[in-house]
């Protein structure tokens, strides 16, 4: 019998919504980061880690890679959730970049990597994150608009405002995955 397990870190609740609706839809125990043992990883087949993107890196991600002698001989799902649009060939080869910097060879060979889309409140934004996007903001602004493509302009005309992405349909492909191996 396949055991799984969903464990994510979700500073914003996006990647807890995907979390939980992979859960759910799976009916199989998740849990924070934080709350997941390092002990447990042996109780489980497959493990599924999610977690937010944030300037080229995933938000827990090395319970993971630091752990990876535990996890190899496991079916490992990763899945990431932040603003840009994944299905933007930009973005793609963006996300794919981060993947080579994060994951070693094997890990990469070894993890199946899925991309959702979350959102962004700027209301609940820390201070670094706040910081980070009036950066991005101002550097937007100082370009051609006809230059910024439409996510780019979206980013713009949504900047202080609470915008929500999430697409729980989305994940049906990281389902498909575990049904299908």
């Amino acid at each position: 019998m396949n055991k799984t397990v969903v464990i994510y870190e979700s500073k914003y609740g996006f990647t807890k919504r995907y979390a939980e609706s992979v859960s759910s839809a799976l009916s199989c125990p998740i849990f924070t980061k934080k709350d997941f043992p390092v002990s447990a990883f042996g109780d489980y087949d497959t493990i599924i880690y999610g977690g937010g993107l944030y300037a080229g890196g995933i938000s827990g991600v090395s319970l993971i890679t630091k752990n990876f002698d535990l996890v190899r001989s496991k079916k490992l799902i990763l899945f990431t959730c932040g603003l840009a649009d994944p299905s933007d060939s930009k973005n793609a080869a963006h996300l794919q970049e981060s993947m080579d910097k994060l994951l070693s060879e094997e890990m990469k060979k070894k993890i199946k990597v899925f991309h959702f889309r979350g959102g962004i409140d700027y209301a609940k934004l820390g201070f670094i994150h706040k910081s980070m996007m009036a950066m991005l903001r101002r550097a937007m602004l100082k370009k051609d608009p006809a230059t910024l493509g439409a996510e780019g302009r979206q980013i713009l005309e949504t900047y202080g405002k609470a915008v929500d992405f999430t697409d729980l349909n989305s994940i049906r492909p990281l389902l498909q995955y575990i049904e299908s191996n």
